[in-house]
């Protein structure tokens, strides 16, 4: 009998996480095979490899915990690849050879599979003078623009490419440009970009105070905090980006502070790390650990959770040990501290077992009593491997114990600390699970709630064809299981119903007990003011959070999912001025709910399409009917040679042309056409980029239109801006999944990633 739970979870697996030959050949002949892979590799540093080799495969077994990608597709294959998911690179010098020896790193990181962050703060600002060649510096952007092309251009290990972050000062004479940077909409696609915000700037914001712009001690502007913060606000309610990282708080709160300095996340920003930092990641599957779910006994099974983490940090500090590193640098720095980063995945589903709405103040302070759970075995295990084993080379007791996290740390905790060491510097982190959560059984992701409960995807067939299967939220499966039909209660929420600050108070909650950080997208209402946004980040400032991300659906960045919208047939507009009669928009328009008859002789116009790589041309012909003095489109014929072509036109024709025969105002025909987006990919016709073919067939129709005064132009009339709007939640439809096609793109834990097929921009 199968392990997974639902279809998607073993088509997730079989594309991401199965072993195979290059010719496709399975090694992993079933999910067990993988798991015991995985545990027999990192069970082979152990002085008893078999003995340790088993107890991994049990924490392993039904996905109780989910190494992170990398390992589970890496661990085990002899494949020259990286275990590690990410990289901060080296400090950047403010040198030309200094800036391609780090482009260089970064390629050959992204070469074995690492997604790489970068601070661009150490480059000296646009129009700073260039000793010896007489010349004004080019500035960050312009060199983030080369990594973005190298980016491009490499494939990353299981032909995923790599994912970069970077981060810039608040205070760089260049950060105006850097937050603005995404407004182009063909620029630095391969890059997130988080804004480093300090104490100090947020003070100078709340008292609207000035703010230096500086490089290497000179003072290049003087800004209002709060303008430069209206305007990192403003571009990420735009465009969703940048993110927003609180450096002071993250580097106060570093165990490692006595010997490191963090400027730079990880990609999706539960890591912040120091140069040459790598993170090693990890989740704990809440969802597994919950006994007698829905019911009045429903409680975490807290002894098979300290005994899960235990052995979870055996296993992540054995990766350490276990992976290649592209760089040497990487791997001294990973040996030197043994940072590992274990969250959780499946908490919002955790919660639904116990009865608890997430974001009310009760599965708040539920999270953070689970999460300090968490930290307490995860500290205790690794000081049982440094009795074991060693502490981790750089650990000074007292100076560790000083750190900010330290600090709050149960107190026999710190006590086990001092007298035997510590193996790993920092130990918890909730990273994206989007992709394991699926192959987890479509469990909740990392600590967000619950995205959808059910959504309908569309599954590629060998043969070419799609089918549809429905996908389901692992508790709400459970809850059918039990409950048959019955509606969900209301405590039952998703992560477009919840109110934005609901989110930063689970966000905040976690923080106080992971030592790094958390990747999570805080969902807002497309309606959201502009100072309710304002007030999400400054709630995640107050509370402890050490970065936000947000995601508003808009028309840049499209919708978080995609579903249809129901057209109402309103009443026609009449536009109105205060001496004029009302007048119809499009002539004398008339609604009727008969067709009109057709007269024996109609005037009209054929059109001749050619659309590239297409053998056969479409014509149209467009015949139009007076009605009040006024010409009107009353059918339309689509003929092609091509017989690939055939049924679809025909179709086309006798639906357009009912909908013609009906009356009304009919734009909404070239509305819809034009809307059609072909995954496949559009063409350039006469200058213009048509998205598909029936768009282009749009786009005749409202020329025609045009042409007998039906319309006044080009847009204009239209309901909308035909450019693929499909509605969520009043939102605009996004870009299709660049692996499977799908306009079913969202924003996950800071991160694109496809509800249809688990692809994702971050790994």
């Amino acid at each position: 009998m199968s392990r997974f739970t639902a279809p998607i979870a073993e088509q997730i697996w079989d594309m991401k996480y199965r072993l195979k030959e290059a010719d496709g050949t399975a090694l992993d002949t079933t999910v067990e095979d993988t798991w015991r892979r995985i545990a027999r590799s990192l069970a082979e540093v152990e002085a008893e490899p078999k003995v340790w080799e088993d107890r991994f495969y049990g924490a392993l077994e039904d996905f109780k915990y989910l190494p992170a990608g990398r390992i589970t597709a890496g661990a085990g294959t002899a494949r020259s690849v990286t275990l590690f998911n990410c990289f901060v690179m080296g400090t950047i010098p403010d040198s030309m050879g200094g800036i391609f020896e780090m482009l260089k790193e970064a390629a050959l990181t992204m070469q074995q599979g690492g997604g790489i962050g970068y601070d661009f703060s150490t480059i000296r600002p646009k129009g700073a003078g260039v000793k010896g060649v007489a010349a004004d510096a080019s500035g960050p952007l312009s060199f983030m623009d080369v990594w973005d092309a190298m980016c491009r251009t490499i494939m990353s290990a299981g032909s995923r490419r790599g994912a970069m972050m970077a981060t810039m000062r608040c205070d760089h004479p260049d950060i105006e440009d850097f937050i603005g940077a995404k407004a182009d909409a063909a620029r630095l696609r391969m890059f997130n970009l988080s804004v480093l915000v300090t104490d100090d700037f947020m003070e100078a914001v709340k008292t609207d105070g000035s703010w230096d712009l500086v490089f290497d001690g000179k003072v290049y502007r003087t800004v209002q905090a709060r303008d430069l913060w209206n305007r990192v606000m403003r571009a990420t309610y735009d465009y969703a980006e940048p993110g927003v990282i609180f450096i002071d708080r993250i580097n106060q709160a570093n165990n490692l502070s006595y010997v490191e300095t963090i400027a730079a996340t990880n990609p999706c920003g539960e890591q912040p790390l120091p140069p040459y930092g790598a993170c090693l990641l990890g989740s704990i599957n809440m969802a597994r650990l919950v006994t007698d779910p829905f019911e009045d006994a429903a409680a975490l099974d807290v002894d098979a959770l300290n005994d899960l983490v235990a052995t979870a940090v055996r296993m992540m500090d054995n990766v350490v040990d276990a992976s290649r590193f592209p760089l040497e640098a990487q791997r001294a720095e990973a040996h030197a501290k043994r940072r590992i980063g274990l969250g959780v995945t499946g908490l919002a589903d955790a919660l639904l077992m116990l009865g608890l709405r997430y974001g009310s103040d009760e599965a708040a302070r539920q999270t953070e009593r689970w999460l300090h759970a968490i930290a307490r075995a995860a500290y205790l295990a690794s000081v049982q491997l440094a009795k074991e084993k060693g502490a981790f080379p750089l650990f000074d007791a007292d100076k560790y114990l000083a750190s900010g996290t330290m600090q709050m740390m149960d107190e026999d905790v710190r006590d086990a600390i001092r007298e035997h060491g510590i193996r790993n510097a920092l130990l918890t982190s909730i990273a994206p699970t989007g992709t394991i959560s699926l192959y987890a059984g479509n469990v909740s992701s990392g600590i967000e709630p619950v995205f959808a409960y059910a959504y309908t995807r569309k599954v590629l067939q060998k043969d070419g064809t799609r089918t549809e299967e429905e996908v389901v939220d692992y508790a709400v499966q459970m809850w059918r299981e039990k409950f048959g039909d019955w509606a969900l209660p209301e405590y039952f929420v998703n992560a477009q119903t919840l109110a934005p600050l609901e989110h930063v108070k689970m966000q905040a909650a976690a923080q106080k007990w992971v030592d790094s950080s958390i990747s999570k997208t805080i969902n807002c209402p497309e309606d959201i003011s502009f100072e309710a946004f304002k007030d999400v980040y400054m709630e995640a400032f107050e509370t402890g959070c050490k970065g936000c991300t947000t995601y508003r659906p808009n028309d840049v960045t499209g919708s978080v999912l995609s579903v249809s919208e129901e057209k109402k047939a309103d009443a026609p507009e009449v536009v109105t001025s205060s001496d004029e009669e009302p007048q119809q928009p499009h002539g004398d328009v008339i609604y009727m709910s008969e067709p009109l008859d057709r007269p024996k002789a109609l005037e009209g116009a054929t059109y001749k399409l050619k659309w590239p790589d297409s053998e056969h041309a479409i014509y149209l012909t467009i015949n139009d009917i007076i009605v009040g003095g006024h010409r009107r489109p009353f059918e339309v014929f689509i003929n092609s040679k091509n017989m690939e072509h055939f049924a679809w036109t025909v179709a086309l024709t006798r639906m357009i042309s009912a909908v013609f025969r009906r009356g009304g105002d009919v734009s909404f025909v070239v509305e819809e056409l034009k809307a059609v987006f072909d995954p496949r990919g559009g063409a350039w016709v006469n200058g213009k980029y048509i998205p598909s073919i029936l768009a282009a067939i749009g786009g005749v129709i409202e020329q025609h239109m045009i042409a007998i005064g039906f319309l006044a132009g080009e847009g204009m009339g239209l309901k909308s801006d035909p450019q693929a709007q499909v509605v969520n939640l009043s939102g605009g439809r996004g870009k299709a999944c660049p692996s499977c096609g799908q306009y079913d793109m969202r924003m996950v834990e800071g991160c694109m990633t496809c509800g249809s097929c688990g692809h994702s921009k971050c790994g």
